[in-house]
């Protein structure tokens, strides 16, 4: 027996279940471990969707069943386990993380945007741009002492980039302005993309506590409150449509998929951004006519964070995967290149230039990183949901600056 049409079988059913529930288990027992107030929280699924894909490459890598046969019999299309069962958890789990953020960001997003806007949109360029100029510079040096000709090299090179900013639109954007190297893009993605979720999940906690920060005045200095969300829980007339909000969940979700797949000259808002886009709206109205549209704040902490660890299990272990197979030391320190210039630039701006408050420093920092799984730290480590509306508000620059410069790169060099 065979389900969608011999992608997946059940015996790889049966193990893409006890793979994500075993990793989730010991994952987050490794994010507890505690070293001088610094955890790695639910980025320890990560770890050990990591470890799992590099101790197990071989066979998640392999043909998991055959797809497609022509007349004779012989295989036409090879489906492997991270092709198709990992690619389907790491898309579900965007989807429910990226969502939640944005109901939970939606009743305080517009002021907040409104109020910083220009912050928002100078620090979202100046990330990216950093960290487009670190790449450029990378390619300069590296390609003395590469074998690769000069346009693998920089598809590679600009697979990392986008691997050290973990941006799929930036990826996939790469991919497409080099058709003949999109398998040097995908190495460079992999390996690059295991420093840039660590790396900024450190760092976020890592400043508060160099800088000696006072959670509860940062809280009150991140200038944004909740009257707005209060006053629409006490309209009590709403008509629920569910006991948890599930339906008005799914259903910004749905539309946020179908919006993320309108195209406009090669350029799209992708699924992540499209749901980002609908949950949002839908979090700043609450309601259509006398229908709550906002699901429960338990229904979205829960998604929020069961998003989360979907999608860190499917990137972890599908970049431990590719990461034994292509691993190289040198790629690897130029994607911690690309990914600490850009965010420690950026920190300094948003702080000296800008002027923003740490938590709102913090959040844009993640926004411009365009790092899901550092947001979920940072909700942890700030206390408040509240720094959702700085990283909403800074990653849609962001998520088209590094479409952009993926391709200029490209054309470029």
């Amino acid at each position: 027996m065979e389900l969608f049409n011999g992608i997946l079988a059940v015996k790889g059913i049966t193990f893409l279940m006890f793979s994500v529930l075993g990793i989730a288990a010991l994952g987050y027992i490794l994010g507890r471990v505690t070293i001088k107030g610094i955890s790695l929280g639910t980025a320890g699924v990560f770890l050990v969707a990591l470890l799992f894909g590099c101790i197990f490459h071989e066979e998640l890598t392999g043909q998991l069943v055959t797809n497609i046969k022509d007349g004779t019999g012989s295989i036409v299309d090879k489906v492997s386990f991270v092709d198709s069962a990992l690619k389907i958890v790491d898309n579900i789990g965007l989807i429910l993380f990226v969502t939640a953020v944005g109901f939970i960001a939606g009743p305080n997003f517009f002021g907040n945007f409104k109020k910083n806007f220009k912050s928002y949109v100078v620090l979202a360029v100046i990330i990216i741009f950093s960290g487009g100029l670190a790449c450029a510079g990378c390619i300069a040096v590296g390609r003395n002492f590469t074998d690769l000709s000069n346009d693998e090299f920089t598809a590679l090179m600009t697979g990392i980039l986008s691997g050290a900013l973990t941006s799929t639109p930036g990826f996939s954007a790469a991919k497409d302005a080099a058709p003949d190297y999109q398998g040097a893009v995908s190495v460079g993605y992999g390996i690059a993309y295991i420093f840039g979720v660590l790396g900024v999940v450190l760092f976020v906690q890592i400043i508060p506590k160099i800088l000696g920060a006072n959670m509860a005045k940062e809280r009150e200095l991140l200038g944004v409150t909740a009257k707005k969300a209060e006053a629409k829980k006490k309209e009590s007339k709403l008509i629920e449509m569910d006991d948890f909000g599930i339906m008005p969940f799914a259903l910004a979700a749905t539309l946020g998929i179908i919006v993320g797949a309108f195209k406009f000259k090669n350029f799209s808002l992708s699924t992540t951004g499209g749901c980002l886009l609908v949950s949002l709206l839908f979090g700043h109205f609450g309601k259509i006519g006398k229908v709550n549209i906002m699901p429960k704040d338990t229904t979205l902490k829960v998604f929020r964070e069961l998003g989360l660890m979907l999608f860190l299990i499917g990137a972890g272990v599908s970049g431990g995967a590719k990461f034994a197979e292509y691993f190289k030391a040198i790629y690897f320190v130029y994607g911690i290149i690309m990914t600490i210039v850009p965010m420690v630039l950026g920190f300094l701006f948003a702080k000296y230039v800008l002027k923003l408050s740490l938590l709102n420093n913090l959040g844009s920092i993640t926004g411009g990183m365009t790092s899901t799984p550092a947001l979920g730290t940072l909700i942890s480590t700030a206390g408040t949901e509240n720094v959702a509306s700085a990283y909403a508000a800074t990653y849609p620059v962001a998520l088209i600056s590094v479409v952009l410069v993926s391709q200029f790169l490209i054309m470029l060099f």
